[in-house]
């Protein structure tokens, strides 16, 4: 490839690339979408399969451990050896994933069918948040946003589709969701000559890019404050657990509504999962992420506290309103935990994409086991406290005001 001018180069790597911003933001929704016919499907194969409340955790369990696990390893590897094509790589385990699924007759298939889509998802997470990342032009919170949004709209259109293609036709409808994982294999394959292109400026501009200079915390600070988040992972992600794993099973139990009529509630708190992460990255870039997160997570207290006692209707209502206000934590989360280790994207993206994953799956475990010990809306109360730990977040330095413009891609 011809080397470009210096000030050519400039621009583009401290422009906004809406256009690739966008595009990974695309295949983000195709990837959490298929992601979220899991969860969606869950009504029917444990009455297929009759499996329990525990069982129904541990498909979850499953799923989440192999997308987290591998997470900060792949981020960490690719730190120091890009791979632009793994993208498409990682799809294509998700793509193997579901065709096992929609012909899986066990539940020990089960859980090799989620494994692999699992697996796809530990490679797509941390370098597809790198190519947005490097797509930024140092607007980093709205990049995070734009990509977060995508994934959080196929998470939302995930379960309406499986509610009107799955639920009534079976399991083996669950192979049409291929059609989409085939699409993101060759949408990815061009992003991976994007992002091949633009290494290669990275190293042009590598020189400018060292000039510049970073947050000056202590390193036991960045720790301290990289724990923090983590907590506040850890209780975004277990209350996330509750809605995504058993929100439908909690509507079904206390409401009577059908199993298609749930997937459409579920529908409406994930729809506002989706909308509200695109306010989350930049009001962070404006005001601050520690105020972002902040609100973000302890701000949903109230509402969480009064769900499990509210009606039908007061339940949809305050699940969209959580939706929307739980939602904006994790991009600010994010791109404040790149701040305060700069040079690491891959690393960071993995460590919390991998941890958030993590603890959804355990989450849905533990609140399965609770489940079958005692009930649904048991587990809906305890839940219900969880956001109450973003009160931590007070504790996290104001990094903001000391760190300087950085283009550390």
């Amino acid at each position: 490839m011809p080397l470009e001018t210096t000030s050519s180069s400039r621009t583009l790597v401290h422009s906004t690339i809406y256009s690739i911003l966008f595009t990974i933001s695309f295949t983000h929704l195709l990837n959490d979408m298929i992601q979220s016919v899991i969860p969606a499907i869950y009504p029917m194969i444990k009455t297929n399969f009759t499996l329990s409340f525990s069982q129904i955790g541990m498909i979850t369990f499953t799923f989440q451990l192999t997308a987290s696990l591998l997470q900060p390893f792949v981020g960490f590897y690719t730190d120091r050896t890009p791979r632009p094509y793994s993208l498409a790589v990682g799809m294509t385990c998700t793509l193997i994933g579901l065709i096992l699924l929609s012909f899986a007759g066990t539940f020990w298939m089960l859980l090799v069918s989620v494994s692999f889509i699992g697996l796809g998802s530990s490679v797509f997470h941390p370098e597809s948040s790198r190519v947005a990342h490097m797509a930024s032009g140092g607007q980093k919170g709205l990049a995070q946003s734009i990509f977060q949004l995508g994934g959080n709209a196929g998470s939302a259109i995930g379960p309406l589709l499986a509610a009107l293609i799955v639920i009534p036709h079976g399991q083996r409808y669950i192979s049409c969701f291929a059609l989409a994982a085939i699409l993101a294999i060759f949408v990815l394959i061009r992003i991976g000559k994007w992002y091949g292109e633009h290494l290669y400026l990275k190293e042009f501009l590598k020189k400018p890019r060292q000039a510049t200079s970073a947050i000056a915390l202590p390193r036991k600070t960045v720790i301290s404050s990289l724990v923090i988040l983590l907590i506040l992972i850890f209780s975004k992600y277990f209350y996330m657990a509750s809605m995504t794993s058993y929100f439908t099973f909690y509507l079904i139990d206390k409401f009577h509504v059908t199993v298609q009529q749930s997937q459409f509630y579920l529908f409406a708190f994930m729809g506002a999962v989706a909308a509200g992460t695109m306010v989350g990255g930049p009001l962070g870039d404006r005001f601050g992420r520690k105020h972002i997160i902040w609100v973000s997570i302890l701000g949903v207290a109230p509402f969480s506290l009064l769900l499990p006692h509210a009606s039908l209707f007061w339940t949809a209502v305050l699940a969209v309103i959580i939706g929307l206000i739980l939602s904006s934590a994790f991009s600010a989360i994010l791109v404040y935990a790149t701040d305060l280790v700069p040079g690491k994207v891959g690393m960071i993206a993995g460590l919390f994409f991998g941890f958030a994953f993590g603890m959804g799956g355990l989450g849905s475990a533990i609140l399965g086991k609770l489940a079958d010990r005692t009930n649904i809306e048991y587990v809906f109360h305890v839940c219900a406290y969880l956001p109450l730990i973003g009160i931590i977040t007070g504790l996290l330095p104001n990094i903001e005001g000391t760190k300087a413009k950085s283009t550390t891609v």
